[in-house]
């Protein structure tokens, strides 16, 4: 009985034991599994990676943002722009900044004036009066440049007295000038002359 008792004993250690393996491996198992998260974490980081990227190549949006958040700040002082002087000056300011280049053809006037009258400021005034003081400057620099600039750049001086209204016509010329997104060189220079007509820095305007 004793050696029977024995052999039960040793059979019982080595279930145990094998039992204690088992669980032991199975103990190994989480660990294991516990890894897959980890290498599936791996894989957000590396699509963080390649998306890393991304804000760095729409760098070329910004004056497009910068157009948006004019269209905005306009649109918050909107009660404020109804003077005659906002309006005479802001016309003025778009055909500066449409004939920057010295050039300006039928379908660039046309698509000008579709942005002027749609404006949401603008729209405070009919239709007829905007298109009517921006042909007549524009006519101004087309035919001579230097005289019509002149002229565009006394009458959007004349909204200095209202610190309000002269940063909307700055403004307004931007939101119809930038509505393409940039600006090129010869535009730049337009804004710093009306900055400089109003009073106002033109880095405020990023240019």
């Amino acid at each position: 009985m004793a050696m029977w008792d024995r052999l039960k004993d040793q059979a019982k250690n080595l279930q145990q034991s094998q039992s204690g393996r088992g669980s032991g491996g199975q103990g190994q198992a989480p660990y294991g599994q516990g890894q897959a998260p980890y290498g599936q974490g791996q894989a957000p980081y590396g699509q963080g990676q390649s998306g890393g990227h991304a804000p760095g190549s729409s760098s070329g949006g910004s004056k497009a943002k910068l157009v948006g958040l004019l269209k905005s700040q306009l649109a918050s002082v909107k009660t404020e722009l109804k003077s005659g002087a906002y309006r005479d000056a802001s016309m003025a300011m778009c055909a500066l900044v449409a004939a920057a280049d010295g050039h300006v053809d039928q379908a660039e006037r046309q698509r000008v004036e579709e942005l002027i009258v749609s404006n949401e400021v603008l729209q405070n005034f009919p239709a007829d009066q905007l298109r009517q003081r921006f042909n007549k400057h524009l006519d101004q620099l087309i035919a001579n440049f230097e005289v019509g600039k002149a002229e565009a750049l006394r009458e959007i001086a004349k909204a200095a007295k209202k610190p309000v209204e002269a940063r909307a016509v700055i403004q307004t010329g931007i939101v119809v000038a930038g509505a393409d997104g940039h600006f090129d060189q010869s535009e730049q220079f337009a804004i710093r002359d009306a900055c400089a007509a109003v009073g106002l820095s033109p880095t405020e305007f990023g240019v």
